[in-house]
């Protein structure tokens, strides 16, 4: 069960740690590359302020955006700006959303996403730590995959592998974490901690990937090729994008 309350303050503590990360560069870096193909750590900053906005269009009952067309203007519309404007409006539009996400109520409803995508509104406060974790790492300033608090790593794992689970362009196969711990994928029937506690032992698929939490992480969240992963049964398949 989500827990919202949890989910908004651990949002809160990893929003500081990513402006408090930025604030250490100068106006000159703010253009650079980020490790995101075609986007500078502008567009990230900007993509993250919007994004925050986004979401208190949700919990609001309006669409996320205007349009995916409206989206990626108002990136490239804000990503130039000088980084002490960019901090300032990532700070500014999280208050935003931790504002209304205090008084939201109805955590149980379901809410539209992007591209008709729809969740419960108690997910949306995980959803938000999600973009702000995995873009503090895109904007490579010295926060990685590694440094990710262990709970969103689990978290975050549990949930891309749920998303790609029944994926037509995904094939069948097991993620194996280096501490055993298995979370099927593809094709496969989700299996309870329960259950493989009691001993049951799932029909494996005929592909197991294992290796280490942040390196599982990053090859399903589109971050790292997936070399340093282990593969049984056949080669590392490439996922779609998210």
């Amino acid at each position: 069960m989500m827990d919202h309350a949890r989910d908004l303050a651990s949002v809160r503590d990893a929003t500081k740690r990513l402006l408090t990360a930025a604030a250490e560069l100068h106006n000159a870096r703010a253009p650079e590359p980020s490790r995101l193909p075609g986007w500078t750590r502008g567009h990230i900053l900007a993509h993250l302020a919007r994004n925050a906005d986004a979401l208190v269009n949700v919990l609001q009952g309006r669409p996320m955006y205007a349009s995916g067309a409206a989206r990626d203007a108002d990136i490239e519309r804000d990503a130039p700006r000088p980084l002490d404007v960019q901090l300032a409006d990532v700070r500014e539009s999280a208050d935003r959303f931790q504002d209304v996400a205090a008084v939201f109520v109805d955590w149980s409803r379901t809410v539209e996403l992007r591209n008709g995508v729809t969740d419960q509104a108690a997910r949306v406060p995980f959803r938000r730590w999600i973009e702000v974790e995995l873009h503090h790492v895109d904007l490579g300033i010295g926060y990685e995959l590694e440094d990710l608090p262990e709970e969103f790593t689990q978290r975050e794992i549990d949930f891309l592998a749920a998303r790609f689970r029944g994926h037509p362009d995904v094939p069948g196969l097991l993620i194996k974490q280096d501490d055993g711990s298995m979370i099927p994928s593809g094709a496969v029937e989700s299996v309870s901690a329960q259950q493989l506690a009691g001993g049951y032992e799932p029909p494996l698929p005929a592909l197991t990937v294992s290796g280490q939490r942040a390196e599982l992480l990053g090859w399903l969240a589109g971050r790292r090729d997936g070399s340093a992963l282990h593969v049984e049964g056949g080669t590392l398949p490439s996922l779609p994008p998210l």
